[in-house]
């Protein structure tokens, strides 16, 4: 991503960081600063993640459950958050940022998938929709697990049949 604004709200940055406030604490992988994920359900998604993400070794993917205020829009929230967690390094902008967000609010029955800008050519808005899809009953039903397995399924297979501009090396192999 890296938006000088947000695409849904129009608001900027700082402006966004000043109406939502401090940056919650998140550890890396998978995040639930909600407690409702089970040890066990970080441990499997964290081993899953970084399977993924050694065998496409730009991509970061960073999971958040989060409870957010609910005086501001999802998208907003989802925008800052991407922004000010810099998951891919202060030193990955632009489009060299291969992150990968993926939000959930479990108070607000919300999800999102933020993609950096090196992934939106290869993610389309159409894709990231099809991800949330194939989670969003799971996830309306607090199967937080079964959602997340779904849709890190599917996007693995999106990220298979994704070829870069050269169409001779496919995204992961080698540098992109």
């Amino acid at each position: 991503m890296d938006a000088p604004e947000c695409p849904a709200c129009r608001l900027t940055f700082p402006r966004t960081s000043a109406l939502v406030g401090a940056m919650p604490r998140l550890t890396t992988v998978v995040a639930d600063t909600t407690g409702l994920l089970r040890k066990s359900t970080i441990r499997k998604m964290n081993k899953e993640i970084l399977r993924i993400q050694k065998h496409y070794p730009q991509l970061i993917i960073q999971v958040a459950m989060h409870g957010f205020i609910p005086e501001h829009p999802f998208s907003m929230h989802a925008f800052w958050l991407f922004n000010a967690g810099a998951f891919a390094g202060e030193a990955k902008r632009g489009k060299d940022n291969h992150a990968l967000l993926i939000l959930i609010d479990p108070y607000r029955q919300e999800s999102a998938i933020v993609p950096g800008y090196g992934l939106e050519p290869l993610l389309p808005q159409q894709a990231l929709d099809h991800l949330l899809e194939m989670s969003s009953s799971a996830f309306q039903a607090a199967k937080w697990e079964l959602g997340l397995e779904a849709m890190l399924d599917v996007l693995e297979q999106l990220l298979e049949s994704v070829t870069v501009v050269d169409e001779t090396r496919r995204f992961g192999e080698g540098e992109y």
